[in-house]
């Protein structure tokens, strides 16, 4: 073959490429206007805290790129107005996480203080965001071309083992708490802590039931898989996983095992798959894990010389470069909850502002269409991309209504006073 009719051969091969990850890009950005992301969960209250103290009435959420100077270690914040327009972020659960180390009356005063400066943040920026209570409310945000903002509680240690609290965070806007977050609670079992209660106590399926009466959703990151089957064992609403993977795809507690993913079409539940690097590329994972052996060593053998085991660590860490996360890492775990549970049962919950980095391309709230892109290249169709953007998460919501709608006239589930 002459030389200029290889060079022919070689561009045409390329055509088709390039087409389709055009087309890959314009089927994403179509599902992404049609359905912007609804994201499960997102921890900038935190941040308005851990920076602010709370002191908000100046803050300026329209652009947080200067947020450097008021961390310890220069980092930015993940979340801005403007960044979450060009994530293409329609809809967001705001997390009002409180540590769960804290004691439990500790820990529901600072929840009452974190959902106050959500709202805060919402009412102060009254042209992009605004507060929703009901799957309507999304919708009619939506419509008004505002960031539908929902309120989310991490940890059942922030109603101090009392449903009549429970109600009344539901009542101040809470939408869906996640049983617990890195430790037991006294009714649930943690996924990072070692077992207590062997999954849920009597105690915690009658925070599952009256959760399910009120419309406050079941969020089950964070718990442990007896926890997990348990809920799905009395739940009668769709639960939901705010911000988890699927642990077939990397191995952490945190992610969500097959013998779960399985029951979700059963439940309709879904799977809001989390951008956390850790938990979802299995080589850094390993990494770590090697990391932290190897610190364990080092202060072992040099007790008492913490010079000695940082001069080791530095040494590792040099030799031992962390391996990177992708986007298409993230894709992997949607694979594989599509594969088990279905189409219907998969969501985003990017944990920003919850996490150092989210992976490389979506390290911040602003990278989701590349996400949604890479989708489209794996042979999601527009219909599928509008599911994982938004569809699935309205639904479950509005499962979680219709089940409470019915359960109107039941009485509220009541416990002796102090006896959770």
């Amino acid at each position: 073959m002459k030389p200029f009719t290889l060079c022919v051969a070689a561009a045409m091969a390329v055509i088709p490429t390039v087409a389709a990850a055009q087309n890959a890009e314009e089927v994403a950005s179509a599902a992404l206007d049609a359905s912007p992301v609804w994201d499960g969960h997102n921890d900038v209250p935190m941040q308005l805290r851990a920076r602010f103290n709370n002191v908000i009435n100046q803050f300026d959420f329209h652009d947080t790129g200067e947020t450097g100077s008021t961390h310890p270690e220069g980092a930015t914040m993940h979340t801005d107005l403007a960044r979450l327009r060009l994530g293409k972020v329609g809809a967001q659960y705001w997390s009002v996480y409180v540590p769960a180390s804290l004691k439990e009356p500790e820990a529901v005063q600072m929840t009452i203080e974190q959902i106050d400066v959500a709202k805060r943040l919402v009412a102060g920026n009254p042209d992009d965001m605004q507060l929703a209570l009901t799957a309507d409310d999304v919708e009619a945000a939506l419509a008004a071309g505002k960031i539908a903002s929902l309120l989310g509680m991490e940890g059942g240690h922030s109603i101090g083992s009392s449903l009549a609290v429970l109600r009344q965070m539901y009542d101040l806007g809470a939408r869906y708490m996640t049983l617990t977050h890195s430790m037991n609670t006294p009714w649930a079992d943690s996924a990072t802590d070692t077992p207590e209660h062997d999954g849920l106590t009597d105690f915690g399926r009658n925070v599952v039931r009256e959760m399910n009466r009120i419309g406050m959703q079941v969020d089950l990151s964070h718990v442990s898989e007896k926890t997990m089957h348990d809920v799905l064992d009395v739940a009668q609403a769709p639960v939901i996983f705010s911000h988890s993977g699927a642990r077939a795809v990397n191995g952490h507690a945190r992610n969500v095992p097959d013998s779960v993913l399985a029951r979700l079409p059963e439940n309709g539940g879904v799977v809001m798959v989390v951008a956390l690097p850790w938990f979802i590329t299995e080589e850094l994972r390993q990494h770590q894990a090697a990391q932290r052996a190897e610190n364990a060593r080092l202060a072992a053998l040099f007790q008492g010389q913490p010079d000695r085991v940082a001069a080791g660590m530095e040494a590792w860490n040099n030799a031992n470069p962390a391996p990177q996360s992708t986007i298409s890492d993230m894709a992997d775990h949607i694979d594989h909850i599509r594969g088990v549970a279905g189409i219907d049962h998969i969501g985003i919950g990017g944990d920003y502002d919850g996490m150092p980095t989210g992976p490389v391309g979506m390290e911040d709230v602003s990278g989701y269409p590349a996400l949604f892109a890479e989708l489209a290249r794996r042979g999601y169709s527009q219909a599928d991309l509008e599911k994982i953007s938004l569809r699935n998460a309205l639904k479950a919501l509005r499962g979680a209504e219709e089940y409470a709608a019915r359960q109107r006239g039941a009485p509220a589930i009541e416990t002796p006073a102090n006896a959770g």
